[in-house]
């Protein structure tokens, strides 16, 4: 179904009437419209993936980086993901009217917390049309509106994922008016839904840290920061090395365009030169240039010297820095200064340290022995996720369909007045 209003601030006020619907929307109700979502996305998958085509050769001639070229890519594989992904949202258990907390007060009076839509949630985001379905669906199951902002470079695929949506919505007797964006009033979409307050009521950005540092300080909504994934790997003194080499380029190479990709490769003095060999030679082999340190250097061939702004660097691409620490402190230093809190894990076989590392590393998700890649909402069972909030107000790490509401108490007596 076909957006027809002129501006901005007309289909946040549409999308603020339908968020009162939609919160009364039931379960089933809500499911229904995801299946029907669902199945109208992988109807129209001829259609989105001609739209991406368009838009793939668009942002090659536009200088894209190969990371976002990735990230904006949608073939039939994908679409037909993407609709799964829907169903398997319809299928986790009604966030809304979930009591989180219950008790009566000395005078009889009950109270009673529970779980609430938002209202309408807009997201500002780039080259990630999976993120339009995921936001919307995570949305709409939860009993909220969305508004997506999700940028030139994704603009044709995204209109025509939010027409089957909206086509969707309209089928099953929603309001399609429940999902929105504005995409085609590009940069002054953006302007308007940072400084949408009071019709929109949270605002969650993904994509650069350049992009998520201008919609935390220019926003006037409340905005669910989600962060850069400058992640660390760090391999001890006791990790085993069969689990060093599988864990790291599993990491760095399964998706290297991805927030939770390993950016940087921590190693323990004591385990280099058992371990830096081996590490490299199979990141090499799968294509991974090591940026690395003057130890590194003389443990492996082929290593570019790592510089400052390394330390600091979201490649999104097939690079990784590695560095040599003296120690467990060292390490945790070295994740304190230059880590955006995202995800950080550490190999070992050595409990003290294991335990070290989940309670001293500030991050949304911290790990032992395993990839950083784990770090998703589906793998969580989320269905999918919002993004991965780095902030610690409300939510952190994977943000599914709880993270999506909010809270009120409904408080009932019979007759009585405060003395």
């Amino acid at each position: 179904m076909a957006l027809t209003t002129t501006s901005p601030r007309e289909r946040m006020t549409l999308a603020r009437v339908a968020a009162r619907s939609v919160a009364l929307l039931s379960d089933d109700e809500k499911r229904a419209a995801l299946t029907s979502i669902a199945d109208a996305i992988e109807a129209d998958t001829d259609a989105i993936t001609a739209a991406n085509s368009e838009d793939l050769q668009r942002g090659a001639g536009s200088g894209l980086s190969t990371a976002l070229l990735d990230r904006l890519k949608l073939d039939a594989t994908r679409v037909h993901a993407l609709a799964d992904a829907v169903r398997e949202i319809a299928a986790l258990p009604d966030p809304v009217g979930r009591v989180l907390d219950e008790r009566v007060m000395a005078n009889g009076v009950t109270l009673t917390k529970v779980a609430v839509p938002f209202g309408v949630i807009g997201s500002i985001y780039e080259a990630r049309p999976n993120v339009t379905v995921d936001i919307a669906a995570l949305a709409l199951r939860s009993g909220n509106a969305v508004v997506l902002r999700g940028g030139t470079a994704a603009e044709l695929t995204n209109a025509a994922l939010i027409t089957a949506m909206r086509g969707a919505l309209a089928s099953c007797g929603i309001d399609p008016e429940a999902v929105q964006t504005v995409d085609e009033f590009g940069r002054e979409g953006a302007r308007e839904l940072m400084h949408a307050r009071g019709l929109v009521d949270v605002l969650v950005p993904r994509g650069s840290a350049q992009l998520i540092e201008t919609v935390v300080t220019e926003s006037s909504v409340p905005v669910i920061e989600t962060g850069a994934g400058i992640v660390h790997i760090l391999l001890d003194a006791t990790a085993r090395e069969d689990w060093a080499r599988e864990i790291v380029v599993n990491a760095k190479v399964q998706r290297p365009s991805v927030c939770n990709a390993v950016e940087t490769v921590l190693v323990h003095r004591d385990a280099a030169a058992r371990l830096v060999p081996g590490v490299v030679a199979d990141l090499q082999a799968a294509g991974v240039t090591v940026h690395g340190d003057s130890v590194v250097a003389t443990l492996a061939p082929d290593v570019v010297p790592a510089e400052e702004a390394d330390w600091m660097t979201e490649y999104l691409s097939l690079d990784v820095s590695m560095k040599i620490v003296e120690n467990l402190d060292e390490a945790l230093a070295h994740i304190r200064s230059y880590s955006t809190h995202h995800t950080e894990s550490i190999i070992t076989d050595d409990a003290a340290s294991a335990a070290r590392f989940l309670a001293e590393v500030d991050s949304a998700v911290v790990m032992v022995n395993t990839s950083t890649r784990f770090t998703d909402g589906g793998e969580f069972g989320f269905g999918a996720e919002v993004g991965i909030s780095t902030q610690k107000l409300h939510a952190r790490g994977p943000m599914g369909l709880a993270e999506l509401t909010s809270t009120k108490w409904l408080v009932r007596g019979a007759g009585q007045v405060r003395l």
